[in-house]
């Protein structure tokens, strides 16, 4: 696999990780739960999300070759951009009106 395609599939598991807290009552979409999520478990739910999707790269990376060393600066715009990605999600799960 070339390094393009590795960027496109890491940030489309960014994407559909970034919304699938939101889009769903399942503990990262597998597992049911019986009472519906609360704010702090979506929350809970995205950081883990972050990690999964982090560890893709990280493997992608590693695939291609060598791992780069990152700073603070690389989580601090990976996890703005990942807050950002979570942004449809959140729109529809807390601000989108339903109408009965």
């Amino acid at each position: 696999m070339n390094a393009s395609v590795s960027v496109w599939l890491v940030l489309a598991a960014a994407i559909v990780g970034a919304n699938l807290p939101f889009l769903n009552q399942r503990w990262l979409g597998v597992i049911p739960r019986s009472a519906p999520k609360t704010l702090g478990l979506h929350v809970a739910e995205l950081v883990v999300c972050y990690f999964l999707v982090g560890a893709l790269g990280l493997a992608l990376e590693k695939a291609d070759g060598q791992i780069y060393p990152q700073g603070w600066e690389f989580y601090a715009t990976t996890a703005a951009l990942f807050l950002t990605l979570a942004f449809p999600g959140f729109v529809y799960r807390y601000l989108f009106k339903r109408h009965a």
